[in-house]
Parts: C-alpha cells; structure tokens; sequence
C-alpha cells in the first residue's frame, strides 16, 4: 500500500472541508491530439466529462491501494461553479456514472437515465461495477454553493470512509475540454514527453513551419509520433470524425424538447427536412449526397452550417454521444465547418480531413497552453472563441492557406469572441449555447476567408498577442459571467420560458 496522508473526517461537522493546497498556474505541457478531441458524452466538458474522469481517478486510488471490498461510504462534494451549474450539466450524474466504473467513450447513452433513476430509488451504488455500498444522491452528491477551492472554480472532494473507520480524501479539478488535475500532484505529470518540434506559443508554431517547411498538420502529425505509430494516430483521428458525423446525422433525424425543464424545441430535425426537400436518402452517405444537390447557394450553405452545429450541441444537451472540440459547449464548431469543407468545398477525403483535424487540434492546444479552455475560467471566449479559432486555421490550411493565413484566421476568429460571456439560463448547456455554435462556425469560416485573402505581412494582431488578451480579459471578467448562472441571461430570462 502506498503511504498517503489521511483526513479524518468521519466524526466531523459538514463545515470541516479537506484541507486545500494553492496552486499555482499549470507549466506547459505536450498535449497530443486525442486530449484535445476526446469522445464522451455531453452536456459539458468541464461539469460533466472532466468529473466522470475525477471519479474513475478515485476509483483507481481505491483500487490501487485500498480495496473495493474495504469502502463503506462515498461522499462527493462540488465546489464554484461546479456547484452553481452542476445540476444543469449533469455534474451529478456524472459522479455517480464515474464511481460505477462506467466509461463515458463507450456507454450507451440511452442507459443513463434508467441507471442513475434506479441508483436513486435503490439508494445503492455498485461501486467500480462490483461493490454495493449505500450511496443516497440527495446527500451523498453536495453542491456547495458557496464555496470555491483556490485554484480553479470547478473543484471537487472525494470523501472515502473505510469499514476499519479510516477516512481519506481526493480532491480534483476539472479544467475544461475534459482535463483533469488532482490537488497535490506535479502539474503536468504524465505528458511529459521528448516532442521533435515542441510548440507553446504560436511564434513557435511559426518557427517550426519555417524551418521545415511543413504545413501545420504535418509538424503536428511528427509530433503525434512520439506517442504512437503514424497509423494508429491516422485511425483514431478518423474515429474522432467519424463520431462527429455520426453526431451530426443523428441530431438531424431527432426531433422533440431538450431536457432540463427549460422546454427547448430541437430545431436541427424541421430544418433538416426542410433543406434536404423531400429528396431521398437512407444513410449518412446517401444524406450528404442529397444535401449536394440542393446546390450552392449561399443562403442554403449558410443554413446547412447552421443546421450542423445545431445537430451537435442538441445532442450534447440530451446527453448524447460527442466530441470534446474542445469542449463539449462548444462541440458543434469544428464539426459543422468540417462538414462544410467535406460536402461544399470538395473536402471528402480520409487524407484532408486528418489534417484539418491536426491542425485544428494544435490551435486549441496553443490556447490552452497560454490562456484557458474553461468558461469558469475564462467565460464562453474560452469555449466558443477557442473553437472557432480552431476551426478558422483548420479550414484555412484545408484551402490551401499559408502557415501566416492559418495562424491570421485564428487570430481573426478570437479576435471578435473577446470577451464573450458564459451565462447559461438555469445552468443548462442550452441557451445560449446550442445558438454559440453557430455563430462560431460561421465567424470561422468569414475569417478563414478574410485570412486568404490577405497578406499577414500587414497584421496588426499576432495569435499570441490574441491569446494573451483573451487570458487578460479572462481575469478582469467578473466571476458571475464565468459559468455560474449568477448574471448576463441567466438572471434575466425565467426557466419558464422558452427560447423558440
């Protein structure tokens, strides 16, 4: 058994909390492809991947050095906005999933609810998928409103009681886009790795293109090498796509009210059936095939982009299946505009979408790196601009841009999200959300193409000047606008009320 510090809480006053360390800033890190693009299931990256990971991280500690035989209790707490939207996004729920053992990449989606329902009448959890222990969700889950751990505002504590009396504690923080830290480990540990061309900023981004002469996507696909061989990174990226497709499609073809209580109409299903106009199809090939020959109007693009990123993000809202790009908020982004360069811009192959998909994933990670991809952090600038630059240098190169239009079209993107608020009405991923993706496909696509048609030579405003901004903005942004519920819309718009 590993030695470890233990907390005794057992006999304690709900007040006494774990004790807390205060981090600071995590040192940059390599981070590969399939951090940024990570399959799991919606609402949010951040309230529902990242504490399904913190779980599962628990349950590997107990297996590790305890036993599952040897719990008696389980008691999770949530802290900041954790607490304030966590019932929104399915904080809870996913917690719960994550002690179970259940994996959010393969879990079928349409047995959640049954699960969790079946948990809460029972009041018994199967920990690790093998151990009943008691487990009541109404006190066992705790959202504790008013308080905040000190590195990041989405903070949750694992409190362990063993059957000999003894009491420990694990506490985590979700990052955003799925990252997760545990309080008291060495920022970073487990990426550190010998990159051919390590990159943190977007001036190193630009060195490495220079030196080589590779195109982005191909400095990233060196990278990805000294993880794994170029096949499986090809094959898993393909996976990720294919699962953005299939997310799409089944957006599409779904129709009814999103569920949370804020009776949201899906609208990617009438308009679906309204573009493709009675034109048949049987599958997603055949459904891109009709949607081609709707022609090329740009009213008709303009509103397939749309219908897209609408698909994603109400199927994230439903706990569907989806891909962290590079949060979950902010799924509907690359997807959208993907699937506008694979029907409209001739962009239907194996070989262009992995490097759309590299490039996009280096962006995100240069953001990450120098600023944040959490809206608790950083409010929607850090989901939705963070995507829609992604998305922007990604078509970018995909159209035969420069490396210097690629880094200016992500530049562009966040350039005109600065600032953005996170205030989602009842702390459901909905409204302003679902909308969010949209309009961050379509900034990505209207700066992809101011970049090709300019000269970066005369750019005002580098990448890294941008990111730099973005993270300044980020601190001076009041904390009620960062993912609480506790402004903007939010306060505004009653629960009752609908947005269509």
């Amino acid at each position: 058994m590993v030695s470890k510090p233990i907390i005794f809480f057992a006999n304690l006053s709900p007040a006494h909390r774990p004790p807390l360390t205060t981090f600071a800033r995590m040192p940059h890190e390599a981070i590969s492809v399939f951090d940024m693009f990570k399959i799991g299931v919606g609402p949010s990256s951040s309230h529902t991947l990242g504490p399904w990971r913190a779980a599962l991280r628990c349950l590997d500690t107990i297996r590790s050095e305890y036993s599952l035989d040897e719990v008696a209790s389980v008691t999770v707490l949530l802290y900041g906005s954790l607490a304030k939207t966590g019932k929104g996004h399915g904080t809870d729920i996913a917690v719960i999933l994550g002690l179970c053992g259940e994996d959010p990449v393969t879990i079928d989606v349409n047995a959640i609810t049954p699960k969790v329902s079946e948990i809460t009448t029972r009041k018994q959890l199967s920990l690790g998928g093998t151990k009943s222990i008691p487990f009541d969700p109404a006190t066992q889950v705790q959202f504790l409103f008013n308080e905040t751990l000190p590195f990041h505002p989405n903070g949750l504590s694992f409190l362990v009681n063993m059957k000999n009396g003894e009491s420990w504690s694990e506490t985590f923080y979700s990052v955003g886009g799925g990252f997760v830290v545990k309080e008291g480990e060495e920022a970073g540990r487990g990426s550190v790795i010998d990159l051919p061309f390590p990159i943190n900023t977007g001036d190193e981004l630009m060195h490495w293109c220079m030196k080589t002469g590779m195109p982005i996507s191909d400095v990233v696909l060196e990278n990805e090498a000294a993880w794994r061989p170029e096949a499986d990174t090809r094959r898993g990226v393909l996976q990720i796509w294919n699962t953005m497709r299939e997310c799409i499609y089944r957006g599409c073809h779904t129709k009814g009210e999103l569920p949370g209580g804020l009776q949201v109409r899906r609208r990617a299903f009438d308009l679906n059936r309204k573009l493709v106009n009675g034109r048949a199809y049987s599958d997603y090939p055949s459904w891109s095939g009709a949607i081609k020959q709707g022609g090329e109007n740009f009213q008709y693009i303009l509103d397939w982009v749309s219908c897209f990123a609408l698909a994603v993000n109400e199927e994230n809202a439903s706990f569907g299946r989806v891909v962290t790009a590079p949060t979950n908020g902010a799924a509907g982004v690359i997807p959208a505009v993907l699937q506008y360069y694979i029907i409209f811009m001739n962009g239907d192959d194996e070989d262009k979408i992995l490097k759309f998909l590299l490039t996009a994933s280096e962006i995100g990670s240069i953001f990450k790196k120098g600023a944040t991809i959490s809206a608790a952090m950083g409010g929607c600038q850090a989901e939705i601009g963070v995507s829609s630059a992604m998305a922007a240098a990604a078509l970018t190169e995909s159209m035969g841009g420069s490396q210097r239009q690629v880094m200016m079209a992500a530049e562009i993107a966040m350039e005109h999200h600065l600032g953005m608020t996170c205030d989602p009405i009842g702390g459901l991923v909905q409204v302003p959300c679902i909308e969010r993706n949209t309009m961050g496909a379509i900034k990505a696509i209207t700066a992809s193409q101011l970049a090709l048609q300019s000269t970066p030579d005369y750019a005002k405003v580098s990448l890294d000047k941008v990111i730099k901004t973005m993270w300044d903005t980020a601190l001076d942004m009041n904390s009620k606008y960062k993912e609480t519920s506790d402004g903007g819309l939010a306060v505004h718009i009653p629960l009752s009320l609908s947005e269509c």
